[in-house]
């Protein structure tokens, strides 16, 4: 097996220099870095990672702790999404990636600190964790760096990427006014959840400054699911015939609501207009193709693993990384464009 030893000796130079050399020390000339890495090609060697993490005390692995991980998410890609994303920065920097999926039950077994020394992992990203999660305090007071996505806390160790949720959801409303639409429901997700309070925020918003009445009764939770969200719409347009159009919080929640108008016999759009939220890959296939609020679930998985490797490095200038949202009209508002 190739050691650094073998390297300095094929290189001329000291065990000091290679050793500096690979592990991206910048005192080390570019010249003889690129040379030192070209032998060590050539001979094969392959660092122990493992014995280079104990004495570097690093071991070059962040976690992705993923929380709702089921059967049922797997429609909606976004954790498939966030993880491709966050795969492509960590190899692109030569990092590795350790996958952790959570429930209560494992969180009360284990503090996020012992899990993070066990598999030893420099810092983690955290996906799928409600507001209301007491596992959420122990990650923040840990002393292992951790980012968020969608949930808005910093400080020293904690950072979160998110996307402008109020402004997406403003547009999906504007949209929807535009058409000529005044009698607005709204299925949202669940009461602790940050993207939620957000989203009905910008809806409020909307309306508001169209000078339209906000009704509550018409603002109902279906949990980010299908079904219930489409139990809900039926409920809601059985007793309030008046309702034109449904804004939802996500995608999966407006295919539901659009089975429930078909049940009804209501026709999209003409008669119900529906609006989501994501972009996943099954609105533009839905009949007919759902308006979404698309976000890029692949960049927010990017760019979360950008910021904690860059807070590892001690190189973040900033905690908190905000993506925007795009508009995307299909036929299930507006009629075959």
């Amino acid at each position: 097996m190739t050691t650094i030893k073998d390297i300095a000796k094929a290189a001329g130079v000291s065990i000091t220099t290679v050793s500096r050399a690979l592990n991206g020390y910048s005192d080390v000339n570019e010249k003889t870095r690129q040379k030192i890495i070209e032998i060590a090609k050539q001979l094969n060697y392959s660092p122990n990672t493992l014995a280079r993490g104990l004495v570097m005390n690093k071991s070059k692995t962040i976690g992705l702790l993923v929380s709702g991980l089921t059967r049922e998410s797997a429609k909606d890609n976004f954790t498939f999404e966030v993880l491709a994303g966050v795969n492509q920065y960590v190899s692109e920097v030569d990092y590795d990636m350790v996958l952790f999926s959570t429930t209560s039950t494992k969180q009360r077994e284990k503090t996020y600190t012992q899990l993070c020394r066990e598999r030893r992992v420099d810092g983690a990203i955290l996906q799928g964790i409600r507001v209301d999660d007491p596992y959420l305090q122990e990650v923040v007071e840990s002393d292992i760096p951790c980012v968020l996505i969608d949930i808005p806390i910093k400080s020293e160790t904690v950072g979160y990427v998110t996307t402008d949720n109020v402004l997406g959801a403003k547009k999906a409303a504007q949209h929807l006014l535009a058409l000529g639409h005044r009698h607005i429901a709204m299925v949202n997700g669940y009461e602790y959840a940050f993207v939620s309070e957000q989203r009905f925020k910008g809806f409020r918003e909307a309306l508001l400054e169209a000078g339209i009445f906000l009704n509550e009764q018409w603002v109902v939770n279906g949990a980010f699911q299908e079904e219930k969200a489409e139990r809900e719409a039926l409920r809601l347009l059985q007793q309030h015939p008046e309702i034109t159009a449904f804004f939802c919080a996500s995608d999966l929640m407006a295919l539901g609501v659009m089975k429930a108008a078909k049940k009804l016999g209501k026709r999209i759009p003409e008669e119900i207009a529906v609006i989501g939220y994501d972009d996943i890959i099954l609105a533009s296939y839905a009949t007919p193709p759902l308006s979404t609020i698309a976000q890029n679930k692949f960049a927010m998985g990017y760019e979360a693993a950008k910021l904690l490797i860059e807070m590892l490095e001690g190189k973040a200038h900033s905690h908190v990384k905000i993506l925007e949202t795009e508009l995307k009209i299909r036929e299930s508002t507006v009629k075959n464009q």
